[in-house]
């Protein structure tokens, strides 16, 4: 085991950590991806809300491709997790001289898919709001957007394949800590691209703030910006701090048979769900363009609201992947079981909390985000639907984490698309007429508690553990 938490104990054989011991462990993971997104989140409210000083239009603007851009990250996270996933069980079972294999294999597949990424993003650029449905009021703005979003898709999942293999290791700090650096680099290059030089009153004074004046595009330059620099300190910290990771001579850069072919089982089903999963999020996001422009920036905005809520359940599940994992590759099958019911169980609690929070703090929230009434009024009261949810997506969110780590991707994603397309979809449709943006978020609500129920009960078989990744191509060249 590495990394800067030292828990090779928890993994011997006749180890046998107690409760408090194994919290301590999971808060110590869990901690510093929290904050990261803590951090992700007030920088999404201030980008928002600088975005959103310009209007509704260019609020719906942004929201409109939004599922669209959440498309490309998930892709790009499948990849991600079907190479992390074999870096944890292996730094698990001890097995460093594989790591450095997969790790190499690893870079060479982001690099590479991220060029396509961004070549697709480019040829789509221009039909793509069009296709959503947005007005002649939105879809230059649009268009412009996830252009340049699409040019940064390279930086983007070479950033989080570099992150997740320093969690998968047992370091959370120095994925969280530039996670959070990158937050800071985007809001302030907001600034600077979205605005024009202006004059503003600061104590007393009247400095000159230069700005490009960009509008909508300079939020997406901003973000491919932030995104570059942190990627080259991502990568740095791989490839030459890492104890684990860091590339060493003697181990060649090629692609191997065994490890692509794991990484393919246990990519495809995570991204045959994510495609589905984003194209029902487009769909839902055409379900609300008819709705009119309000409608379109209060969806939106309340989607990056609810990020406060959900940001522990990702810091816990991230937590999770890497307990289960490694606990698996050192045959602690016992110990995995254990990790991923406490992961479970902390995120529902905090999650029941931030939800409570929420609920109560909907109208000020959306009062930083917008300054137009109407998209306030909306947001708020559709916001506080989906707070009903929160335990139960928490649910889904750490137990996927958990049943990741083991391996299990191909029936978790089977459930997530079978409930978006099987229940929030369709009870969209339904409500949408009668109810307005508000039946499509009680649909939403729905379907993330049938979501939960799902992922609970595949985690009470526990079918998950009899699972293995590591091939024996894996053993042979440890």
């Amino acid at each position: 085991m590495a990394g800067d938490i030292q828990w090779n104990r928890f993994l011997a054989p006749d180890a046998e950590p107690s409760l408090g011991e194994q919290m301590g462990l999971v808060a110590r993971l869990s901690v510093p991806i929290i904050l990261s997104e803590i951090s992700s989140t007030v920088m999404s409210y201030a980008d928002s809300a600088m975005v959103g000083s310009l209007g509704a239009a260019a609020t719906a603007a942004v929201g409109l491709v939004a599922s669209s851009t959440w498309l490309f990250n998930g892709m790009g996270m499948c990849i991600v997790t079907g190479f992390s996933i074999q870096i944890a069980q292996l730094i698990g079972a001890g097995r460093l001289g594989r790591v450095q294999s997969v790790a190499r294999q690893a870079l060479l597949v982001s690099a590479a898919v991220g060029l396509l990424f961004a070549a697709a993003a480019a040829l789509l650029s221009g039909p793509l709001p069009v296709w959503l449905g947005g007005g002649p009021d939105v879809c230059k703005d649009s268009s412009r957007y996830f252009l340049l979003y699409g040019c940064g898709l390279p930086a983007v999942l070479l950033r989080q394949m570099g992150g997740s293999m320093l969690q998968c290791s047992g370091d959370m700090k120095t994925p969280s800590a530039l996670n959070i650096l990158m937050c800071v680099l985007n809001a302030a290059f907001n600034a600077f691209f979205i605005f024009p030089t202006r004059t503003v009153a600061l104590l007393g004074m009247h400095p000159t703030i230069f700005g490009a004046g960009m509008g909508v595009a300079g939020a997406a330059l901003g973000t491919v910006m932030s995104e570059a620099v942190t990627t080259v300190l991502m990568l740095y910290c791989v490839c030459r701090r890492s104890p684990v990771l860091r590339l060493e001579k003697g181990i060649p850069w090629r692609l191997e048979r065994g490890c692509m072919t794991t990484t393919v089982r246990l990519a495809v089903p995570i991204a045959l769900e994510r495609v589905t999963t984003s194209l029902a999020q487009i769909a839902g996001t055409r379900i609300v363009s008819p709705l009119g422009t309000a409608a379109v920036a209060a969806n939106s905005l309340a989607v990056t609201a609810e990020g406060f809520c959900y940001m522990p359940g990702y810091g816990m599940a991230a937590a999770a992947t890497t307990l289960v994992g490694q606990s698996i590759g050192a045959e602690r099958r016992d110990q995995a079981k254990r990790f991923a019911w406490l992961s479970v169980g902390l995120g529902v609690g905090v999650m029941t909390g931030t939800g409570v929070l929420m609920y109560i703090a909907a109208p000020w929230l959306f009062s930083l985000l917008t300054p137009d009434a109407a998209v306030q009024a909306l947001g708020a009261q559709v916001l506080r639907i989906e707070a009903f949810a929160e335990p139960l997506f928490a649910a889904s969110i750490v137990a996927a984490g958990a049943l990741r780590g083991a391996g299990d991707t191909l029936l978790p994603s089977v459930m997530e698309l079978g409930s978006m397309w099987g229940v929030r979809i369709p009870l969209a449709v339904a409500l949408v007429g009668p109810l307005g943006l508000h039946g499509v978020w009680i649909a939403m609500c729905s379907e993330l508690c049938v979501r939960g129920l799902l992922f609970l009960l595949r985690m009470y078989r526990g079918r998950w553990l009899e699972l293995r990744t590591i091939s024996a191509d894996h053993s042979q060249h440890s």
